[in-house]
């Protein structure tokens, strides 16, 4: 191995260790800057030239990542989502029929928006209604992480995860959404059912309900906009449309109002995450071009990553110790030379996905969920996420990898 060649290995060590751990000792780099140090650092070393680091960002995924940012940020400054939360909750008279609300109304959403901003809106309703009507907020906390990751499998739009696979893989959005659709419907079944088993007792101690969500102030103009032009979206998803173009101009679009000021869109934008977005390309780019040989991508199908079975449970592991995002990257280089690459994809992306569920700490949604349910005066302990997360894995995982197993 060259000179260049270890030190690239060490700083793609380095950088993966400092994102699935989400710092560095001693320093305040928070994990777009780790990532973004460790672009840098290929470069500074000669991994890499500057125009080899630019080509190896892909732009389509900051690019759809953006815009729809931004249209879930007018979603949300406008009114729409609590407002669509209290319709569909307010209809919830019994506990069970809450957590079926909750599940569904955060999945659905989940699977055309990004699941992590979902759970930043859904999570204090939750704790609001759970709270006035007197419940155990932590069953339906906890359906509410499960469930985003789960409905999030639907579509490339779903996480930022199926962002970079959409890009990379060339998949349709109608295509994708087809062959995980199912997994992800299944994955909602599961949560209802498992949630009901595990807390039996939140649900047994049964009770009319009225729950009732302030909803706010609604800028009615701008939730018909928004609404309007997610419906277009859709449209132009499902129609063939490249979903970055589709996604930048539906953005672009929602920015032309009299009613909200930009500032509060623009507060919405989780920049952060864009940066280790950019960061992680370079540094996978550099990685590659000095470490993998063609004999080296060549041994993905040698380990057996050809198998359905054995590249999910591969991809549910490595999403578990470095993050799911980081995971799909560092799995980018040896799946192109799989007999199947598309099928492959889309193991990789619905393993990375549900592997999520596993621990509160497996995605940034159970995150989202667990600070918001903090911030409340409701810890969300581990064991409590556990013992619903683990027996949800294995069975959700199970359930996608032998439906894509059948595909051709």
């Amino acid at each position: 191995m060259t000179l260049t060649g270890a030190a690239a290995l060490l700083i793609l060590v380095l950088t993966y260790a400092g994102v699935a751990i989400g710092r560095i000792p001693g320093l305040r780099l928070d994990r777009a800057g780790i990532a973004l140090l460790g672009g840098a650092a290929m470069i500074a070393i000669g991994a890499l030239s500057m125009e080899d680091a630019y080509r190896a960002i892909n732009f389509d995924t900051i690019t759809l990542l953006l815009g729809m940012m931004i249209v879930v940020a007018h979603l949300k400054v406008s009114g729409a989502f609590r407002g669509l939360g209290a319709i569909a909750i307010e209809h919830a008279h019994a506990p069970f029929m809450l957590l079926v609300m909750v599940t569904l109304l955060t999945g659905v959403l989940s699977a055309f928006l990004v699941n992590d901003a979902i759970c930043l809106v859904m999570a204090p309703i939750v704790v609001h209604v759970t709270r006035v009507i007197n419940r155990n907020p932590i069953p339906y906390l906890i359906a509410t992480a499960t469930a985003s990751n789960c409905g999030s499998v639907a579509t490339i739009t779903g996480n930022p995860q199926n962002m970079v696979i959409g890009a990379l893989s060339g998949i349709s959005y109608p295509a994708f959404s087809a062959a995980l659709a199912p997994v992800a419907l299944f994955g909602l079944v599961a949560v209802i059912v498992i949630v009901r088993i595990v807390y039996r007792t939140e649900f047994t101690r049964n009770g009319e309900l009225t729950p009732h969500i302030s909803r706010g102030r609604m800028h009615r103009g701008q939730v018909l906009k928004a609404v309007v032009v997610c419906i277009g979206l859709a449209i132009a998803f499902f129609a063939g449309v490249p979903v970055a173009k589709a996604a930048l101009i539906g953005g672009a679009i929602l920015l032309l109002t009299r009613a909200i000021k930009p500032s509060r869109i623009y507060r919405e934008i989780d920049g952060p995450l864009l940066f280790m977005f950019a960061g992680l390309f370079v540094v996978v780019a550099g990685a590659e071009k000095t470490l993998l040989t063609s004999d080296m991508i060549a041994s993905a199908k040698n380990i057996g990553l050809d198998d359905v079975w054995r590249l999910s449970g591969f991809t549910a592991v490595l999403s578990n110790i470095m993050s799911n995002v980081p995971a799909v990257l560092a799995l980018r280089p040896f799946i192109p030379g799989l007999e199947n690459p598309e099928r492959a994809w889309l193991v990789v992306a619905m393993s990375s996905t549900l592997a999520g569920n596993f621990t509160l700490l497996g995605s940034v949604a159970n995150l989202i969920v667990a600070e918001q349910s903090k911030s409340a005066g409701t810890p969300l302990s581990f064991g409590a996420f556990f013992k619903v997360g683990l027996p949800l894995t294995l069975i959700t995982l199970a359930f996608g990898t032998a439906w894509l197993a059948m595909m051709s």
